[in-house]
């Protein structure tokens, strides 16, 4: 994407926070000019009328959701990035699945902005994919994030997965194959059809007879005889000069 200063799309029905984080964004010398409607069917006129570098999406505001938009967008043929800012965490999956850039939490820290502009400039439309994403997860009524390049493996649970880090383990409302899609590039591979590893955490990988595991910290799992063929494949690729 061009260094020469963006033009923002900022989206938000509650005017103090499109103030606010109107006010933010023109503190950002990588920002120029920035549009600001307080609806996505203002947003979406606006889109049609103007090009935009970046749309700045509320998600929960009435009629037309920021979910909606972003969905609408996904079928421009050049789409704008698009990072969400809102208060509700149980939206990220949804989000990144839409392709969004980022996913910024209220109340918005000057420096978190700050990092989302970067991930637009590095990587135009869609996701960087060799940016450390962020896991928004909660736990007693308390979000923290949990950085992908900890993840050790997942574990399906229903429409849940648990994320198993070195240390301690995290459920996210999110199915298992929907991050096996979205983390297939940062080295997620599925071994079973409740568990998906990341390559980069497994120290050992046994065969014995037809059957295969795999060590991933102090846990021993094992890979089913279905998804054995695709592991070898992507394991031959890795290793190859």
């Amino acid at each position: 994407m061009s260094r020469t200063p963006l033009t923002a799309l900022v989206i938000d029905d509650e005017r103090p926070a499109l103030d606010e984080l109107s006010f933010l964004l023109g503190q950002d010398h990588r920002i120029g000019e920035i549009l600001a409607c307080d609806s996505a069917t203002e947003g979406l006129r606006t889109l049609h009328e103007r090009e935009v570098d970046v749309v700045f999406l509320d998600i929960q505001m009435p009629g037309l959701t920021g979910l909606d938009l972003a969905q609408v967008l996904a079928r421009f043929r050049s789409p704008p990035p698009v990072v969400f800012v809102t208060a509700h965490e149980e939206h990220a999956v949804e989000a990144f699945d839409l392709r969004a850039v980022d996913y910024v939490l209220k109340p918005v820290r000057g420096e978190r902005l700050a990092e989302a502009v970067r991930r637009v400039i590095e990587g135009p439309g869609r996701p960087d994919r060799t940016v450390d994403e962020q896991i928004p997860v909660e736990r007693g009524g308390v979000t923290r994030f949990v950085s992908r390049s900890d993840i050790c493996y997942v574990e399906a649970q229903g429409d849940y997965a648990r994320l198993h880090t070195a240390t301690d383990s995290h459920l996210l409302r999110s199915p298992l194959s929907a991050l096996e899609e979205r983390w297939a590039d940062a080295g997620f591979v599925r071994i079973h059809r409740s568990l998906l590893v990341a390559l980069a955490h497994v120290k050992e990988v046994r065969f014995a007879g037809s059957r295969c595991s795999v060590v991933v910290g102090d846990a021993v799992l094992q890979v089913s005889r279905r998804h054995t063929p695709h592991l070898r494949e992507v394991l031959g690729r890795r290793s190859a000069p």
